[in-house]
């Protein structure tokens, strides 16, 4: 595999750069990280801030989050000058989050030459929360 390591994502994950201001808003912290295998592990923080009226973590949040693990997943096989913007997100949301720590689990499941299917979980301790898979387009800078 052709990875740029020299690429945001890999710059970021080496703390050469500092991270996007949405993952340091969500509390993100890449975990693992398999270019090989398209797969990105993230903890999130679930932050009283983040919760709906009844005291859930508001499901935008989660859905910021879900993306925020699929698209690292996918950022980290990208070639040189390479991008590649989520076209279509679809969530599902199976439990209520509280505040506190989300782990998400980030897949690709189909690279193609433009067209990219990806996957994510959101857990909450061993509960899984929501799902979501999207498709993403690769593009040249």
């Amino acid at each position: 595999m052709d990875v740029d390591r020299e690429a945001f994502f890999w710059q970021v994950r080496d703390g050469k750069l500092p991270p996007p201001r949405v993952a340091a808003t969500l509390g993100m912290v890449i975990t693992k990280v398999s270019a090989e295998d398209g797969v990105v592990e993230a903890d999130f923080e679930g932050k009283p801030e983040f919760t709906n009226p009844v005291g859930n973590v508001q499901g935008g949040i989660l859905a910021a989050m879900l993306d925020d693990t699929m698209g690292p997943a996918l950022a980290c096989q990208l070639r040189a000058g390479e991008f590649a913007p989520t076209l279509n997100l679809s969530i599902s949301f199976l439990k209520p989050a509280k505040p506190g720590r989300l782990r998400g689990i980030g897949r690709v499941v189909r690279r193609g030459r433009d067209v990219c299917n990806l996957s994510g979980e959101l857990y909450q301790g061993d509960e899984l929360v929501a799902t979501a898979t999207a498709t993403a387009l690769i593009r040249k800078m």
